[in-house]
């Protein structure tokens, strides 16, 4: 896997101060998507253990509440394995760290439904999640008013929720139970 870009003290893409992880490699091409650079599977820098050596050391700061990852897209087959040892290694050292996801893929309809590589693979990646923000970028339903989205079309779902409960179960920043403020 290669990564575009690494964003330390990033407050757009996930409540709080965060660490995002601009991967490399997206097959949706979502007409006006802004990170069309990062469709490229081989844009940007190898992803090594030296990457994760990096993000551990931004995510240090107790000021940093969580790790968001984009793209390109994050959940592309050959992006899960080396995403998932990255989560492993956060949740051990920062258990109390947020995991927050961005992808063109629905929660419901790609992602459990295990169309995206092995299943084992996708399973561990979804036990460290918080949130999912799922769906592709739809540029005529654009609004830039929206919280943590970029199109109306998208939902924010509550990932530990919703596999509780068999169905989606969007997050309620706004019911002050901190979920995903970790």
């Amino acid at each position: 896997m290669n990564y575009a870009e690494i964003k330390n003290c990033d407050i757009a893409n996930g409540p709080g101060v965060r660490v995002s992880l601009f991967v490399s490699g997206c097959t949706h091409h979502c007409p006006g998507c802004f990170n069309q650079v990062a469709w490229d599977f081989d844009y940007g820098q190898p992803f090594t253990q030296q990457t994760i050596d990096g993000i551990l050391e931004m995510l240090a700061p107790s000021y940093i509440k969580g790790l968001t990852l984009l793209g390109g897209e994050p959940f592309e087959p050959q992006n899960q394995e080396p995403i998932v040892e990255l989560l492993r290694q956060i949740k051990k050292k920062y258990p109390q760290k947020s995991i927050w996801a961005f992808s063109g893929y629905l929660f419901d309809r790609d992602i459990l439904a295990g169309r995206l590589g092995p299943w084992e693979i996708t399973k561990e990646y979804l036990s460290y999640l918080d949130v999912l923000v799922d769906g592709p970028f739809v540029e005529a339903k654009k609004n830039l008013s929206l919280r943590f989205r970029g199109s109306e079309n998208q939902r924010i779902i509550d990932v530990p929720a919703s596999l509780a409960a068999g169905k989606i179960v969007l997050w309620q920043d706004w019911q002050g139970d901190g979920r995903g403020l970790k």
